[in-house]
């Protein structure tokens, strides 16, 4: 009672109107318990500082001005290019920029345009293999000193990008359809979206999946605590494709520095001219927040440069996105230098329609998923499995919607006219095979751009899965649809596809639906929706047989940028530690005590049941005691 009396008298409220106060109050309470507090503030107070410096540093958003390209306003037009490639330029000299031959060195070049129009972007010359070879050098020197920034200052970096997005939101977007030819609200759904996504998730969770990590013990190590650590690996690849050019350039580089890690990054030779500016916004960022720019390296070379910089030594990870052929190239390379990585080829990815399915209700998903980006999406629908007795239902939905779709607003271009006499050939063969093509099937023609790069939205219904439609990754605007009979031997048909990337099951039935998704071979599923695991950053993305190996996104992601290091130390530190018992010491004894001793420790720990554990403790303590010489 007493005890209690004295704990309230400290309780009473305190008047803070001024120091002095809080003075003359601390100095009438009990001179000990007066004592432990200021001790105890004394102790944190630094940690407490520390933490407040840090949480000030991690909330600052640095504003910096990078100008949007002239070529990216809407209204500007160039030179037309006839039948436009990365190539144009040795069939056109007219194309090479004006300072080309001045300096008497020979230089690889691409062509950059716009697929949409086919106005010429700029005729950009490459580095040498040397000189990209010494960009790796500059990324390695510094990633030394980048390892060591903090947390905070990293969350900083990523607040400062994520603002230059929201600010310039629209110049991103419009310099990623003028390279692409994608359409704009295509790309705010697959550029900026999925961007912003990332960035939160590393602002919220980041951290906390690169701390120490805490693992369990077991009774042998009851006196020790276990934990996991993530250290970066150094100076990494990414080699990504071109169907996002904002997205697949900034996702890496985000998950690289954030880990502790620099990056070299070959962007794909289709948007080389979208790639530099989006390179150059970031290395902004980063000037502007006071850090070294050379974290961050842009490759863009011609395949025998690339394929040499995946086979460079100071590269200790690769992270792929593109087609099977490359992909199967860049882990052989990545296997000679011994380093880890994840590669994300193609897809064929479906929408399985079940019985129950709301034609009605799913039509907008459908078509979103098919025709996102011109088809030209990683996970999106390839294939639409449906009853056959639900197809001809949902063909009278979605045709007169997909009839209506306007070529440059609701659709946009190919990234080249490369795939489109082999779209017609798998359409055509289909068509002879039984398939039924109802609309579509050809080249496009835009009304005020004929040298754009098009396909017409095409249907095509009363595909077989032995037909070369359903094996092969289109990568374009076509709705495949393949009816079933069985759904389990739908189940097999998928299956037995050599891709499993993702997937979307649709369904009334819940216990349905989740047994079919559960069923799929592959490494993602939307249930009732299409590419949500993607919108979600937290999960991990990728896929497996022919679709590749590996993760990024989610935590899976961010860690395998790392090396993990298990750190196991002693919970009361040199109080309590771990000798080695004297029946194992070396010089050994008699190996009947060593052997009863080891012999009664496993019956002690692992014995299913009491009286073997008891009746171990007692052989151990048995051999712990004979004496020997």
């Amino acid at each position: 009672m007493a005890l209690l009396e004295y704990c309230e008298t400290w309780y009473e409220p305190l008047p803070v109107n001024n120091l002095g106060q809080i003075w003359k109050t601390l100095h009438t309470r009990p001179i000990f318990l007066t004592a432990a507090i200021l001790t105890i503030l004394c102790l944190y107070l630094p940690r407490l500082i520390r933490r407040y410096k840090e949480y000030r540093l991690s909330n600052r958003v640095i504003p910096f001005h990078w100008p949007i390209p002239k070529e990216a306003n809407p209204n500007w037009t160039g030179k037309i290019i006839l039948h436009p490639s990365i190539f144009s330029h040795e069939t056109d000299n007219t194309l090479f920029p004006p300072e080309t031959g001045h300096t008497g060195d020979k230089r690889d070049h691409i062509t950059c345009f716009d697929p949409s129009t086919a106005y010429h972007l700029m005729t950009l010359p490459l580095l040498t293999e040397e000189q990209v070879a010494e960009q790796v050098q500059k990324a390695v020197k510094a990633q030394i000193n980048w390892k060591e920034t903090s947390f905070a200052e990293r969350v900083r970096l990523m607040r400062s990008l994520k603002g230059w997005i929201l600010r310039d939101m629209e110049g991103i977007v419009s310099v990623a359809c003028r390279d692409t030819g994608k359409t704009r609200i295509d790309a705010m759904l697959g550029e900026i979206l999925v961007t912003l996504s990332k960035i939160d998730w590393m602002l919220k969770y980041g951290q906390r999946v690169l701390s120490p990590q805490k693992r369990p013990t077991n009774l042998l190590l009851a006196h020790k605590v276990c934990n996991v650590h993530y250290h970066p690996l150094g100076c990494v690849l990414a080699c990504v494709s071109w169907n996002y050019s904002f997205h697949n350039l900034l996702s890496p580089i985000l998950a690289a520095l954030f880990a502790g890690n620099s990056i070299v990054v070959k962007c794909s030779e289709q948007v080389a001219w979208s790639s530099m500016w989006y390179i150059g916004g970031i290395r902004a960022c980063l000037r502007a927040c006071g850090m070294d720019q050379e974290v961050v390296q842009l490759v863009v070379a011609l395949p025998d440069v690339a394929e040499r910089l995946t086979r460079n030594p100071s590269i200790k990870h690769i992270t792929f996105i593109g087609s099977e052929s490359v992909g199967r190239k860049v882990a052989q390379a990545a296997a000679e230098i011994m380093v880890p990585t994840c590669i994300e080829l193609g897809g064929k990815d479906p929408a399985f329609l079940l019985p129950s399915a709301d034609l009605d209700y799913f039509a907008s998903t459908l078509l979103r998923g098919t025709f996102q980006s011109a088809g030209q999406n990683c996970i999106g629908i390839e294939l639409i499995l449906v009853p056959r007795n639900l197809q001809q239902r949902l063909v009278d939905i979605v045709l007169p919607r997909i009839e209506s779709l306007r070529l440059g607003q609701d659709v946009g271009s190919l990234v080249s006219s490369v795939p489109v006499k082999r779209l017609e050939r798998l359409l055509s063969t289909a068509s002879s095979s039984g398939a039924r093509i109802l609309t579509g099937g050809k080249a496009g023609i835009h009304p005020q751009h004929p040298h754009g790069a098009y396909f017409q939205p095409t249907l095509v219904v009363d595909v077989r899965m032995d037909m070369e439609i359903a094996q092969q990754e289109l990568f374009a605007p076509v709705m495949t649809v393949v009816p079933y009979d069985n759904i389990d031997e739908a189940i097999g048909w998928l299956n037995g596809n050599r891709y499993g990337l993702g997937a979307g099951v649709y369904g009334s039935d819940r216990k349905e639906c989740r047994r079919v998704a559960e069923a799929l071979e592959c490494g993602m599923v939307a249930i009732n929706d299409f590419a949500v695991f993607y919108v979600n950053q937290a999960m991990p993305f990728g896929g497996v047989k022919a679709s590749g190996h590996g993760r990024f996104g989610g935590e899976e992601g961010l860690r395998s940028l790392c090396y993990t290091k298990s750190v196991v130390e002693d919970r009361l530190f040199s109080w309590i530690r771990t000798p080695i018992p004297r029946p194992v010491d070396y010089p050994l004894p008699p190996i009947e005590i060593s052997w009863g001793f080891l012999h009664g420790l496993m019956e002690m720990i692992y014995a299913p049941h009491f009286w073997g554990r008891l009746k171990g403790l007692g052989e151990l303590l048995g051999a712990s005691m004979r004496k020997f010489e």
